[in-house]
């Protein structure tokens, strides 16, 4: 990956591992393995804060570098419920929807009923089914 440009290693990078990996962070792999989600989707939110980036690409990897780095340490020292990254978290109490008694219909489907003694399936010669002994 050495011989590409920092857009082309990024397109390349798959897990929160590749990511510190190749911005050269030492992690704990513990740590990584439990919040790695937590941390990637950390690092875009910073990334989206930090707004427009410089046209340098040095420039550019410094502020990636420490934007993951500061994305992991969040979970160094503090844990998934703590930090509340994704959304399921900031929900505090069940949630609730109201369906009122006038949004609500039933559907009518008019079927023929079958004679007494015949079950409907339409044998003119007569209905060996058990329904057919079902009164009508």
């Amino acid at each position: 990956m050495d011989d590409l440009t920092l857009h082309e290693a990024l397109e390349e990078l798959e897990s929160a591992e590749d990511f510190l990996n190749y911005f050269g962070i030492a992690f704990d792999a513990a740590v990584v393995h439990v919040n790695r989600l937590h941390i990637l989707q950390r690092y875009h939110n910073y990334l989206a804060q930090a707004g427009a980036l410089p046209e340098s690409e040095a420039a550019q990897r410094e502020i990636y570098t420490d934007l993951l780095t500061r994305a992991y340490q969040d979970f160094v020292t503090s844990d998934a419920l703590t930090e509340k990254v994704f959304k399921v978290f900031h929900m505090h109490e069940p949630q609730t929807a109201f369906v009122p008694l006038s949004a609500i219909s039933f559907a009518t489907q008019t079927a023929e009923i079958p004679a007494a003694g015949g079950c409907g399936c339409g044998n003119t010669g007569g209905c060996h089914s058990s329904e057919a002994a079902v009164p009508g």
